[in-house]
């Protein structure tokens, strides 16, 4: 009731060069295209200048120039980082310069604005975007379409403006409703500098569309200096708040919910890694196909493939899988010593009349035998054993 299953004892299951190289090429193709990724974007990069709008720089697009400029003129520069500093420094005497307005969460944009709104000072915000302006500067909006042109001339009554003549403050365009409202350097009718005076006191809240006039780079052109020298130079002090993201009042979340914490691009991102995981998904699947025979590296007799088994069977305590493994065998080796097709070995209609014909026997001890209940014990499943391996002797007895 044993056959044997053999392979070439010369087989090895250590992959082979070939294989090694056909399984690791994809990882090694993504390192390679990462790597070179990686070194492009730190040779593009590798010219960043630093410390942008900041007065304490000398790069180009630092802002040390217009600082000791004023210094010249008794205008005191401070740099600040945090919104506390920014709050303490409020004063009729103090110009505060926010160099990235939109970095500012809706918190810290409601703390600044009540501690400036009504000091007497004045409050200039660099290229402003819709996050911040409708706190910082209420009343006015921004043009979905920034300006083409960088230099513009005045077309204002801004005394500031009329001095400084033509300068850089082509970039974002706004529009308002602000009563006394001064609106200078427009580009296609939309101004580009505006400055719009407190509800009480002298204070005022000036909006600059590029930050161009402020840079050591551009500000020997036009009257890029005249006008900054004028718009920070109002007042004695000078503050200029940079803002950071390592503030602790950037996060104080206030009466923000936890959707509000959460950052803008989620959506996207998590689509991103959704459609990466698929595409690593189909890299990785094996594809449908016929099924590829393993060369087993030793031989091995069936016998003690069999025995293995029935190890596992009774450790399993699986009586009724053995049985059906039994019957099923059996059934499938007597079907064509009877004359039944194999499609109709396990058919009952089909199986147990041939038998009965072959030994002269009644239909139910023989259907009892081949199709019957599993065992009940260890010994009932030796007894089927037995009698199943006594009834194939039997049929093929001539």
């Amino acid at each position: 009731m044993t056959s044997e299953a053999t392979a070439p004892s010369t087989t090895s299951a250590s992959p082979t060069v070939r294989q090694v190289w056909t399984r690791s090429r994809g990882v090694l193709l993504a390192l390679v295209v990462l790597l070179t990724a990686a070194v492009a974007i730190a040779v593009v990069r590798s010219d960043a200048r630093h410390g942008s709008l900041d007065p304490r720089s000398a790069d180009p697009a630092g802002s040390r120039a217009v600082a000791e400029l004023l210094a010249d003129r008794n205008v005191s520069t401070r740099v600040i980082t945090t919104l506390d500093e920014a709050r303490t420094a409020a004063g009729p005497g103090t110009t505060l310069l926010v160099a990235r307005p939109d970095l500012l969460t809706d918190h810290q944009q409601d703390r600044l604005r009540d501690a400036f709104g009504n000091s007497g000072g004045r409050t200039l915000l660099v290229a402003p975007g819709t996050p911040s302006l409708g706190t910082l500067a209420p009343g006015v909006g921004t043009d979905p379409t920034p300006s083409t042109d960088s230099a513009l001339a005045p077309n204002c009554a801004l005394p500031a403006a009329r001095r400084a003549g033509t300068a850089d403050t082509g970039g974002f365009r706004y529009t308002t409703g602000a009563p006394g409202a001064d609106s200078c350097y427009p580009s296609d009718g939309l101004p580009t500098l505006l400055r719009i005076p407190a509800a009480e006191g002298d204070g005022d809240t000036v909006v600059l569309g590029a930050p161009d006039i402020l840079r050591n780079d551009r500000l020997d052109e036009r009257g890029n200096a005249s006008l900054a020298l004028q718009l920070l130079g109002s007042r004695p002090h000078l503050v200029w708040y940079l803002p950071s993201l390592a503030d602790d009042s950037a996060t104080d979340t206030g009466d923000r919910n936890f959707l509000d914490l959460v950052p803008s691009g989620w959506l996207w991102g998590t689509l991103q890694l959704f459609v990466a995981a698929l595409l690593t998904a189909l890299w990785r699947a094996r594809r449908l196909g016929p099924l590829v025979p393993e060369r087993l590296p030793v031989t091995i007799r069936a016998s003690e493939t069999v025995e293995g088994r029935a190890r596992l069977y009774r450790k399993a305590d699986a009586r009724d899988r053995a049985a059906g493994a039994l019957r099923s065998t059996v059934r499938t080796r007597l079907a064509p010593l009877v004359g039944v097709s194999p499609a109709q070995a396990h058919a009952p209609e089909a199986l147990l009349p041939a038998l009965s014909a072959r030994l002269r026997r009644e239909g139910q001890p023989l259907h009892d035998l081949l199709f019957g209940p599993p065992p009940r014990d260890d010994a009932a499943l030796i007894a089927l054993a037995d009698r199943l391996d006594a009834l194939e002797r039997e049929v093929r007895r001539p």
